[in-house]
């Protein structure tokens, strides 16, 4: 690809030494620590949240495992390897709010997809998941946006009740420690725990 006379860069280089290709990627440039450390350093609400540190996209992620579980108890591992992982092409393309998702379409639609079918081809998952689990992630991740919503980012109940629906049952304890904003440090380790815990063994 090119922008003029120059060839257009559509790869990012990885902390690991990996080259992904966000045009084209291969599961074989993916890499579990990258995937953490981007996650953890990318703002959930445009960095618009309450806390001396951003409220991260792997915070997050752990967020919506944790709410998929009291859902959906009897989910296997394997299917809580990919809640996990379902906002993991932010770690290379960021956390658009869902306004700027609006204008961009189709676009970022078809980029997001070839990275997740990536990651979930690089982790064990299928390439297209199960519709069922896809709408256990989509009530988790509108769970914890509700929560993300009043805890942080400064919407009503009633606001947060018309984008995102219902408030979701989490208790007091776990409320003060995913809704609490970590240090990325905390985070990326946070998530990168998870994932082993959840890739050890499967049932």
């Amino acid at each position: 690809m090119t922008f003029g006379d120059k060839p257009h860069r559509a790869w990012q280089r990885m902390l690991s030494g990996r080259r992904l290709d966000l045009l084209d990627p291969s599961p074989l440039d993916v890499e579990i620590e990258d995937v953490a450390h981007g996650l953890a350093r990318v703002a959930r609400w445009n960095g618009q949240t309450e806390g001396a540190h951003i409220f991260s996209v792997a915070q997050h992620s752990l967020l919506v495992e944790a709410l998929s579980r009291k859902a959906a108890p009897n989910l296997d591992q394997r299917w809580r390897r990919a809640v996990l992982l379902h906002d993991a092409p932010e770690y290379v393309i960021g956390d658009l709010i869902s306004p700027f998702k609006a204008v961009l379409k189709e676009d970022y639609k078809k980029i997001e997809a070839r990275l997740l079918h990536a990651v979930s081809v690089r982790f064990g998952l299928p390439a297209r998941w199960p519709q069922e689990l896809v709408k256990i992630v989509k009530a988790a991740d509108r769970a914890a946006a509700y929560l993300e919503a009043t805890k942080l980012a400064g919407f009503s109940e009633r606001e947060a009740r018309r984008f995102f629906g219902k408030p979701p049952t989490l208790d007091a304890e776990a409320i003060r420690y995913y809704l609490h904003p970590w240090t990325a440090d905390a985070a990326k380790r946070r998530f990168v725990k998870r994932f082993m815990e959840l890739s050890d063994k499967e049932t």
